[in-house]
């Protein structure tokens, strides 16, 4: 069988977005009167969605988890200048794609968020679609995302390579019966 479509997480696999989402936020909680320690965040939080991360910090009151989500998105572009791009992992699909295939960006991330950072490291242009946590009713671990961009190319798992760095992304890429590649940025 021929790899036809090629999945890339974003965060973590096909960008080095850890810092500016940190500064983001302890930005953003610094501007709450909360503190955020940059190694806990690393070593605990990393990866998590917004809303069970405030919640896992003790923020559970829905206005203000919402007010602290969308001043993290209005501050997470100021810190760009540490987001890095996976340049072999994207030139390996621009090749690929070059010659026919699909490349698609499934992530857990923000939307805006994403398109964000893809616009500022040029690669907006470059992919034949982007699928987050708000076109699907379940985030990973749940395949959902990875089987609709599947179904949206009309290709099956077999037809299917994926990109991914975290266990929740790699749970996912199991469930959904592609093969995969983990990503160690």
């Amino acid at each position: 069988m021929q790899i036809k479509l090629i999945i890339l997480d974003f965060d973590g696999t096909l960008a080095s977005t850890e810092e500016a989402n940190m500064e983001a936020y302890v930005a953003a909680l610094a501007e709450e009167g909360i503190a955020l320690d940059r190694e806990e965040y690393r070593r605990r939080y990393f990866g998590m969605r917004c809303p069970e991360f405030l919640q896992e910090i003790g923020i559970t009151n829905p206005e203000d988890m919402d007010r602290i989500r969308l001043r993290k998105i209005e501050l997470y572009p100021t810190f760009f200048n540490t987001v890095r791009l996976n340049e072999p992992l994207w030139n390996f699909a621009q090749d690929f794609r070059a010659q026919g295939g699909k490349v698609w960006i499934v992530s857990t991330g923000q939307k805006d968020n994403i398109a964000n950072a893809m616009h500022y490291l040029g690669i907006d242009e470059d992919v034949d679609g982007l699928l987050t946590s708000v076109d699907v009713a379940e985030p990973k671990p749940s395949p959902e995302a990875f089987l609709k961009a599947m179904e949206i190319e009309g290709v099956t798992p077999a037809e299917t390579l994926i990109f991914e760095d975290s266990p929740v992304g790699i749970a996912a890429a199991k469930a959904c019966g592609a093969a995969y590649f983990k990503v160690v940025l």
